[in-house]
């Protein structure tokens, strides 16, 4: 199995590499199944492009669906950002939805290895996030079974380091902490859909993801009007949380909105966006 989905970092890495290599700041569209991030991506089972309210998306079956991706966007750095955009759709019980990892992938269970990964858990009509850093000297899981969040909607989530703690986010909450010697790692590859080694499929829908090459600190702002409603319920659009995708000044940003209340001083900066 491994070895049919296994990446070939060699030549085609080298030369996708140099080009992003120096960027601050990386946006990743899953609005083509030819192109992500500039890059090629391998696709197995058949993904499908959907309409969303925050535009085009990739929808995954949660059994095959699968797309690997020639580069490890955070490889390198020693403080980070890693965001997306998300609709999980139910399905299993555990899913490793996005998957970095320094090297070929072909290494992707080894317990030695360096990666970074979203997870969630699901249960019923609720998910809850996990996320997970792995490398020199360092395994860091951060999951919190009690902070529940609905399916079948979209949400932004986060993981970022800076400098001394990890911490992880959905729509601006803060979900866990821990202190981390984080090293940085290696170049390597994605797997988006699945775990790299094809366990964990993700049942849902991915729009957009986010790497950033150090850490915003701020807090997302108040509620967006969109579309003649707030970005909660009633006679807005038909999910809790209004957001998009879009540049600015050359730099990506992924932005939702939320309550007030669910503010948070230390999640990332990304900018509230008005959806399109």
């Amino acid at each position: 199995m491994i070895g049919r989905r296994t990446l070939i970092a060699g030549a085609a890495f080298a030369c996708a590499a140099p080009a992003v290599a120096k960027r601050r700041a990386e946006l990743w569209k899953f609005d083509s199944l030819k192109r992500i991030g500039g890059l090629t991506p391998r696709v197995i089972g058949a993904p499908q492009l959907i309409d969303s309210p925050l535009g085009k998306a990739m929808l995954f079956d949660g059994v095959r669906d699968q797309l690997l991706i020639p580069r490890h966007p955070l490889a390198g750095t020693p403080r980070f950002t890693f965001e997306a955009l998300f609709r999980p759709d139910g399905g299993t019980f555990e899913q490793r939805w996005f998957h970095l990892e320094s090297g070929d992938g072909s290494a992707a269970t080894a317990k030695d290895g360096q990666r970074m990964l979203f997870e969630i858990r699901t249960e019923g009509s609720e998910w809850w996030l996990d996320t997970f850093l792995l490398g020199p000297g360092y395994r860091a899981p951060l999951i919190d079974a009690t902070k529940r969040w609905p399916v079948g909607r979209w949400h932004h989530v986060a993981q970022s380091y800076d400098g001394q703690v990890y911490r992880a986010f959905v729509n601006g909450v803060e979900q866990a902490r821990a202190e981390l010697a984080f090293v940085p790692q290696a170049p390597g590859v994605a797997s988006v859909g699945m775990r790299m080694n094809a366990v964990s499929p993700f049942k849902g829908a991915v729009r957009a993801a986010a790497f950033t090459r150090g850490v915003t600190m701020g807090a997302f702002t108040a509620p967006a009007r969109a579309s003649g409603g707030s970005c909660g319920r009633g006679s807005g659009p038909p999910h809790p949380y209004a957001a998009t995708v879009r540049r600015r000044a050359g730099r990506p940003m992924l932005g939702a909105c939320f309550p007030p209340a669910r503010r948070t001083r230390h999640a990332p900066g990304w900018r509230r966006l008005r959806q399109p």
